[in-house]
């Protein structure tokens, strides 16, 4: 039996028919993310109201306002003259060892991604069945939910607390056997924190078997604590980040798992490592500079914080509503249809993001530079004159 008939039966065995593990293997063996085959997902869909047709203040996407560090561009520049072999010297092993050691992790417990879409979708796959969902905050990031519907599985969607914090406790009487809990911190669209004890109770108090999944894509922007500490303490814990965030390299597409060996085994067994190993060589050694920045790092957020604080300042001299936030990007209030408001912001040539649907009179805004913040407060005084 080769690896891919082990997989079949794997997920016959949990609970999917012989032609739905076909399909999925079938999507997930060409290497594609489930999730966003066909469309893209929320992070990545352009600003502009066509492809291409981007507004000159583009702060709709949770971008990063500016690219990657310098030090990190040279670095990647110096690597394309090596770009004719696979793998001229140790540099994916570079990367695992460098985020091993800043998350106190052991090197095995680190895999990198073309990406966070490619591991979050097979998260995703892997964990959940028909008889085994996922339970997510609502609102939160969506690309897990669509994933588990494609794939067969229930969706469980539990409301934020009144602070906007997950409501673990809530999220685990929801479905106490599910196969994934996904928490999103910060989270995206309210940006706001779950504290580590929250993870913790929910760590200890899940069924046995299941996974607690941690999407840290926005953690650089905030002064949160990780969750990687309690994979280091081997429980069933998976963090998931993303260099397209604070470290400016949405474009070249890196992201990283952090989890004991098995589960990352259980991951790959649909299509061994191709995804993990085949990076390109440029953002893998991008990365793996800019990790080591740390005061780089303290400067960028500290500039974002700068720029959110006058953001906020002006709405709360304006009178608007707003969520407050630990990351990048906050949800305004307008009180009325979010969708023509954006409109408008569109028009003043700055895209912001949309609504959820439970809120529809608010909107996501990402935290660009001061210049952007200023053009949004500047635009926003014309529309509400």
């Amino acid at each position: 039996m080769n690896d891919q008939d082990d997989a079949q039966q794997d997920l016959i065995q949990r609970g999917y028919s012989r032609r739905d593990a076909a399909r999925i293997l079938g999507v997930l063996g060409a290497g594609v993310a489930v999730a966003t085959a066909g469309t893209p997902v929320w992070a990545q869909r352009n600003d502009g109201p066509e492809e291409g047709n981007f507004p000159k203040v583009r702060i709709g996407s949770n971008e990063c306002w500016t690219g990657p560090f310098p030090v990190a561009q040279a670095a990647a520049a110096k690597i394309v003259s090596h770009a004719n072999f696979y793998h001229p010297g140790t540099e994916v092993t570079d990367f695992k060892k460098t985020l091993a050691t800043i998350e106190g992790v052991p090197v095995d417990h680190v895999l990198p991604w073309p990406g966070s879409s490619d591991p979050l979708s097979r998260i995703v796959v892997a964990f959940c069945s028909p008889q085994k969902g996922l339970v997510t905050a609502d609102v939160s990031y969506e690309q897990p939910w669509g994933t588990a519907e494609w794939a067969g599985a229930k969706v469980t969607k539990v409301p934020l607390t009144p602070d906007y914090r997950h409501d673990v406790k809530a999220m685990l009487a929801a479905n106490p056997d599910a196969g994934l809990y996904y928490i999103c911190s910060p989270n995206n669209p309210t940006g706001t924190l779950t504290p580590v004890a929250d993870i913790e109770w929910l760590v200890a108090n899940k069924p046995a078997g299941s996974i607690v999944l941690v999407d840290e894509a926005y953690l650089h922007f905030s002064h949160g604590q990780s969750a990687a500490p309690l994979v280091a303490q081997g429980k069933d814990v998976i963090v998931l980040r993303t260099f397209s965030k604070l470290f400016g390299m949405a474009g070249m597409r890196l992201g990283a798992t952090i989890a004991r060996p098995d589960l990352h085994g259980r991951m790959m067994r649909y299509d061994g490592k191709r995804m993990s190993t085949n990076l390109p060589l440029p953002s893998v050694v991008c990365g793996t500079v800019a990790l080591t920045q740390k005061a780089l790092i303290e400067q960028r957020r500290a500039e974002m914080i700068a720029a959110r604080d006058f953001t906020f300042a002006h709405l709360t001299k304006r009178g608007v509503k707003f969520i407050p936030s630990d990351a990048n990007m906050f949800m305004v209030d307008w009180g009325k249809p979010a969708a023509g408001v954006q409109a408008q912001f569109l028009a003043a040539g700055v895209g912001i993001g949309r609504n959820w649907a439970p809120w529809p009179t608010m909107s996501r805004v990402t935290v660009g530079s001061m210049a952007d913040m200023q053009a949004f407060c500047a635009a926003l005084d014309k529309i509400m004159v």
